[in-house]
């Protein structure tokens, strides 16, 4: 490119007069970047609602296992859960049941335990039917090194979907 080109020439004109103006405003130079971060950043911590990452899960809970079986609707069925022997410990093993009412699913669910919020490996429970639209298995849910205690239970139906039941454990 020629410096003689006239766009060149036209460009370099436009872009000498928006730093003077930055540089008038004080975010002129090589630190426009790191300032509108620092600008933006502060803004969120100041503006946005100061909510623990415990009361976001309190918040998200749908399930009180220790009481008893938790209910939620699935595609207009009810799809209950229930842990047994209670009060419901890590670290021991556990049964689960699954009940659904109305449909009777074409293949076993299942059910994948992990914590919400967190990347985990497999801990899936398989299901087998004892009764019609009632599968139970056997599992275990571990103790977690950061103390968290809130659990999910994603059960999952392959013809119907999926629910999730977020719930406490004691350690």
């Amino acid at each position: 490119m020629a410096y003689g080109n006239p766009v060149y020439v036209l460009w370099l004109r436009r872009y000498i007069m928006r730093m003077k103006i930055l540089k008038t405003i004080g975010l002129g130079g090589f630190g426009f970047l790191p300032k509108l971060c620092f600008i933006l950043f502060m803004s969120y911590v100041f503006i946005s609602p100061n909510v623990s990452a415990e009361t976001k899960l309190k918040e998200q809970k749908n399930c009180n296992i220790q009481e008893g079986s938790c209910t939620l609707v699935l595609s207009g069925f009810e799809v209950t859960l229930d842990i047994l022997p209670k009060p419901v410990k890590a670290m021991r093993d556990l049964t689960f049941r699954v009940r659904i009412s109305g449909k009777q699913p074409s293949a076993f669910p299942h059910i994948d335990l992990g914590m919400p919020g967190m990347k985990m490996g497999p801990n899936r429970v398989v299901l087998k039917e004892v009764d019609k639209g009632t599968y139970e298995g056997t599992g275990v849910i571990v103790k977690c090194p950061s103390g968290r205690r809130t659990w999910k239970a994603k059960v999952t139906f392959p013809d119907l979907g999926e629910v999730t039941f977020i719930f406490d454990v004691i350690y």
